[in-house]
């Protein structure tokens, strides 16, 4: 089973995110920091929210947090890009007859309108959302629970992600990971290097 992160491994959307956290921090009166960043990147959208909320010690409930984030994002997942050789490498995995998945930390409705905008659905047999699973893709547990929704074992599993905390969460259930080069993480690169079963600058290197 080939299992795959969505934001910044099939489709090169992190830079959206890090443009609605600076507009919403500068409409709120706070400056984007490393501190925050390493706190909310990766995360999903509720659990972003408490940690905002905490960090700032905003007066706005969780709920106004993320519905103000909502619009700030709007449309923009009908227009981000695939990243390199994303397409040609799901082309040969679906040629060779590789099962393949979806899990990923991305809203519902900016992932399916990714995946609509570019045809991915007819590569994958289902999409994985961490958020329903109310979990961050940081515990091994998570990715147990994945592999089990996809009646396979985590040993069974190549994992897709530019994320350091992820690929760990994977890595810590048993499954093989393959690190994915993000530009908006290359400090993580050494320790993705280090922790991954292999680490790609992009999909062309599989090919």
């Amino acid at each position: 089973m080939l299992l795959f992160d969505l934001d910044g491994t099939l489709i090169d959307s992190n830079g959206v995110w890090l443009e609605v956290d600076k507009a919403f921090l500068a409409r709120h009166g706070y400056e984007y920091s490393q501190a925050y960043h390493d706190g909310v990147a990766h995360s999903i959208l509720q659990n972003c929210a408490v940690f905002t909320k905490e960090f700032f010690g905003m007066e706005e409930s969780c709920e106004e947090i993320m519905a103000e984030w909502m619009e700030l994002a709007k449309n923009a997942y009908d227009t981000v890009p695939l990243k390199p050789h994303v397409r040609e490498y799901l082309d040969r995995c679906r040629e060779a007859g590789h099962r393949m998945a979806v899990f990923t930390a991305c809203v519902p409705e900016h992932c399916r309108a990714a995946v609509q905008n570019h045809g991915l659905d007819v590569y994958f047999e289902k999409i994985i959302y961490a958020q329903e699973l109310g979990a961050d893709k940081r515990s091994p547990a998570v990715f147990r629970q994945a592999a089990e929704m996809l009646g396979v074992k985590p040993r069974e599993c190549v994992f897709f992600d530019d994320s350091l905390t992820a690929c760990k969460g994977a890595k810590a259930a048993g499954m093989t990971v393959v690190g994915i080069e993000d530009a908006y993480f290359t400090g993580a690169e050494a320790d993705m290097r280090e922790l991954c079963d292999q680490y790609i600058r992009d999909f062309g290197e599989l090919l």
